[in-house]
């Protein structure tokens, strides 16, 4: 594709240098150039783009995107914002993949992988090729890969995408994250769909006020197209949790029909006469298209929650509810979300990923439903993140357990002790005494303790890492699997 091309797509820019310059590929890591790539020089948070631009030129790279005029011996296309054009350059780059398929978003501070995974599970029974992009993993066609954020740039998504499509994927179920929204990572994309679950307080080291996370997440909303389409395959979706005040916002900023789902208030998709056991969770719902028993071995009211929104927006592509039900109950697991660790003890282990204040009161809730001994938590709260949230994790999972082991999480380039002194605030607001928690950085040993303290009919959760098979400290990636820790000390202890 020649330069000219990519450049007739930006009406406010200047092209600088031969116009014909041939592109083989646009890149955005000055690590990954190859010769004939066209450069984007992204300003970011730690690294500005445009201060790589003679090493990537020697890297083989024959154009930049710049915005502002460097001296360099390449031709340059200046924009006024790069990551904008990023994500109109990859676009037509790659061909306008989500107009090929339809692209399922779903945003919302909790619930987005298992939600995620439930949406592909149904579409993939009911006989879609599906593609998936999410905090876990990416899957395109029948190939896995493991994904480092949750949502990626605008480039990799395109590209991403592009591939799906080659490989005739029909639906991509994407999670979109606050921080994709409000960087611009999913513009250009076209949403069949966009899922809310919930907003609950996180990212607010990034957004400041929950307002301006509200807005961030209403943006998905917004941003879908404003027209009507006679053909049913062009119709646009908002599937809103119907018990979530922030919903009102999102429904409001979008063309797209509204479709609710909840438990507490009168929805579109409703759930009632709820039964949760600790081996799995059974409702009735009632939706537009009828109603039917679901008993799936997900666990907890969330996941209700989790499955409402995976109905609804199942039910809108044409799947019958018959089927949704069997696809429903036969999901075993989800990787790290209240995940069951059993070696066969006499004892309940459970390893999930809440890392919020919600994600631990949603958890916790549903254990104290089927517990019959203590409930102990094992929790820590992220590094270079969100402190105000610190201690209000601690003061509610203090309210709802019987003992703490309150330890590191990735604690990143922060000082895990300091970490663990910003929680303790919090559980002295719920009172907590200091002989019913613990202060044990190790986390290795916090899970070990927790275990070995366990008897008999006892909930043991581990909270805040989940799926992870590392831990981040001091920049460096160590191999941690809360899973495997747990398998290890439950051995040890039977």
């Amino acid at each position: 594709m020649q330069l000219s091309e990519l450049a007739q797509t930006l009406v406010i820019s200047q092209l600088i240098g031969d116009s014909s310059t041939c592109i083989n590929g646009i890149q955005t890591d000055s690590r990954q150039v190859k010769q004939g790539d066209l450069f984007i020089c992204i300003p970011g948070f730690v690294h500005d783009g445009h201060d790589y631009a003679d090493k990537v030129i020697d890297a083989g790279a024959v154009a930049l995107v710049t915005e502002r005029l460097l001296n360099v011996s390449v031709p340059q296309l200046i924009v006024k914002d790069a990551r904008h054009a990023m994500a109109v350059l990859s676009s037509h780059y790659y061909n306008y993949p989500s107009i090929e398929m339809k692209v399922i978003g779903i945003t919302g501070t909790n619930g987005k992988t298992t939600t995620s995974f439930l949406v592909e599970k149904i579409l993939s029974d009911a006989g879609y090729q599906t593609g998936l992009m999410g905090t876990i993993q990416m899957k395109i066609g029948d190939q896995y890969t493991e994904m480092e954020r949750t949502t990626k740039e605008a480039l990799e998504i395109q590209k991403s995408m592009r591939l799906m499509r080659d490989v005739n994927t029909d639906y991509c179920i994407m999670e979109v994250s606050s921080h994709a929204l409000e960087l611009g990572r999913v513009k250009g994309i076209q949403f069949r769909s966009g899922l809310f679950t919930n907003l609950t307080q996180d990212h607010l080291d990034y957004h400041k006020t929950m307002d301006n996370y509200l807005a961030a997440k209403t943006l998905l909303f917004g941003r879908m197209n404003n027209v009507f389409c006679a053909d049913p395959a062009k119709r646009q979706f908002a599937i809103l949790n119907g018990d979530d005040p922030a919903s009102e916002k999102m429904g409001n900023a979008t063309a797209a029909q509204v479709i609710t789902y909840g438990i507490d208030n009168d929805c579109d998709v409703r759930a009632t006469d709820i039964r949760i056991t600790s081996s799995g969770t059974a409702f009735t719902v009632h939706t537009f298209a009828g109603q039917a028993q679901i008993s799936m071995k997900l666990v907890g009211k969330f996941n209700v929650y989790n499955a409402l929104c995976a109905i609804a927006s199942t039910l809108v592509e044409g799947v019958p509810l018959l089927e949704i039900k069997h696809s429903l109950e036969n999901v075993s697991v989800v990787d790290g979300r209240m995940e069951v660790v059993d070696q066969g003890q006499d004892f309940a282990v459970l390893v999930d990923y809440a890392h919020t204040p919600d994600g631990l009161r949603n958890a916790l809730s549903t254990i104290q439903e089927f517990a019959e001994g203590k409930v102990i938590t094992v929790f820590g709260c992220g590094g270079d993140r969100d402190r105000k949230k610190r201690p209000i994790m601690g003061k509610v999972t203090a309210e709802l357990s019987d003992y703490l082991y309150v330890t590191s999480d990735n604690p990143r380039t922060e000082d895990p002790n300091q970490i663990l002194a910003d929680i303790v605030p919090g559980l002295m607001d719920a009172n907590l005494s200091s002989d019913q928690y613990e202060l044990i950085v190790d986390r290795k040993a916090a899970i070990q303790k927790a275990i070995a303290e366990a008897g008999p009919k006892d909930v043991v959760l581990i909270a805040g890492k989940g799926h992870e098979t590392y831990q981040d400290i001091n920049g460096v990636k160590h191999d941690f699997d809360d899973r495997v820790i747990a398998r290890e000390a439950i051995r040890s202890k039977v």
